[in-house]
This record gives structure tokens, sequence and C-alpha cells, in this order.
């Protein structure tokens, strides 16, 4: 590990966490990349003058955050970057290829049912009405990043399960001549499930975001409702605020 590091004791910043912002970086801008070893905690300690109990304090950080882990004869290694994305109106699929992370996904469900009735509500149709429901696991270097799950009006798109796992939901709609104007979306969190934290290899009760989406087309027909679950630890939506003057 290649790295310019340093501390400042005069500063109110606990050494850890000024030690931990710096790897984070690393890890964010692409200088330490997935699967570099970060080496040995008492040369590193040893490097920056630091006592271990503080190196190792902020090597935990990052490992609680999912960035690190420590394997066993290896050592400590770089897992991933957190996936920051833009809150607007994009495809998942299409922010991750542009961000160079690699995007899969794995279709579980792909069925035509009867809406309850939150989808319904969302898709403005009566309770009952015949929709296509599409579950997906999308995945970034090989790892599970989120959990997705569409409610469409049967006549907006027949894509097959092949074609949802070669490419973003949205590229599917814009090729099949949909254009998207708009979208009213929600965002939250909550504790995983058991199920849940399975499928997105997480620990039972680990923090989600969650997300909803109700998405409209240039003539004000609803295309989509999608409901989606982030894993915390990898995920995080960026906010651009303005002033209201």
């Amino acid at each position: 590990m290649d790295l310019q590091l340093s501390v400042d004791r005069s500063s109110p910043v606990p050494l850890y966490f000024q030690l931990s912002q710096q790897l984070e970086a690393a890890i964010e801008h692409g200088d330490l990349a997935p699967g570099s070893l970060l080496g040995n905690e008492i040369e590193l300690a040893g490097r920056l003058g630091l006592s271990r109990p503080t190196v190792r304090q902020a090597i935990q950080a990052l490992v609680d955050k999912g960035l690190l882990v420590r394997r066993r004869g290896i050592g400590t290694q770089v897992v991933h970057s957190q996936v920051r994305r833009p809150l607007e109106l994009s495809s998942l699929y299409d922010d991750l290829e542009a961000a160079g992370q690699q995007p899969a996904t794995r279709v579980l469900r792909l069925e035509t049912q009867e809406a309850g009735a939150e989808a319904a509500a969302a898709l403005g149709i009566a309770e009952g009405t015949e929709v296509r429901v599409v579950e997906r696991l999308r995945l970034t270097h090989g790892e599970p990043i989120a959990y997705l799950r569409n409610h469409l009006p049967p006549d907006v798109l027949k894509a097959e399960a092949d074609e949802l796992e070669r490419t973003g939901l949205y590229r599917l709609m814009r090729g099949a001549g949909i254009t998207l104007h708009s979208a009213r979306q929600s965002v939250g969190a909550r504790a995983a499930t058991a199920a849940e934290a399975e499928l997105l290899d997480e620990r039972r009760g680990a923090p989600l975001l969650t997300m909803q989406r109700t998405t409209f087309d240039d003539t004000g027909r609803v295309v989509e409702f999608g409901s989606h679950l982030y894993r915390a630890s990898r995920y995080a939506f960026d906010f651009q605020l303005l002033v209201r003057s």
C-alpha cells in the first residue's frame, strides 16, 4: 500500500477517525482497488506514529461499513467502495455501469398476477387488475447490492427474463419507445428480515435503505411502480439541495 497518509495531533478530530476517513477516501477514489491489502497493522501504526489500538479502531470502522474485510491467513482486504447514486430519474443499472461497478442482474421472479391494493393505487388501476411483476437481485462485482421489485402494466413492456438479466429495465423501456418523463419517489430505512438478509448477504436486522418510485411517461401514463431495498453498508443516495429565494 503506497498511500500518503498523515494525522494532525493538534486537531480535535480523533486520530482513528482521521485515518479511517483517509482510507475511506482512498477506497472511494480507486486508490485502493477491490482486492487490495492494507498490510500489517503494526507497520501502519509505526509509519504514522500511532498506537496499534488506534489503527485497529480505524480499520474496524471501515470493516463495519463493509468497505474492508479481515481474512484469516490473508490480512485486511478492500472489498469494494460504497455505491453513491444521485437521487434523480435514472436506472440503477445505468448508474452502476457509468461508475464502473460491473452491474449484473439475477431475475428471481417474472410473472403476471393480480395487483394488490398498494400497487393498484400507485399504478392508478383497479385492485385485482393483472400486472407484470418483476423481482430482481442487482449485483456489483459479484456481490448483491439491491433487491428490486417492479409492477408494470401488462401493455407497457414484454421483456423476458434473459433480457432483464442483460440490461436495465429503463433501458429496455426506452428501447421499446417509452419516453420516461418524471417520477414520484420516497426514500426510507428499516431493518432486514431474515429472508432479506439472506438474499442480500447481510445479517438479520442490518439496516436497509428503502425506495418506492412511481414513474410516468411523457403522456402522463404510469409505466412502473418500484419497491426496492438497498444494503446501507454498500449504498447511499446523494441529494443536491438548492436555497429557495
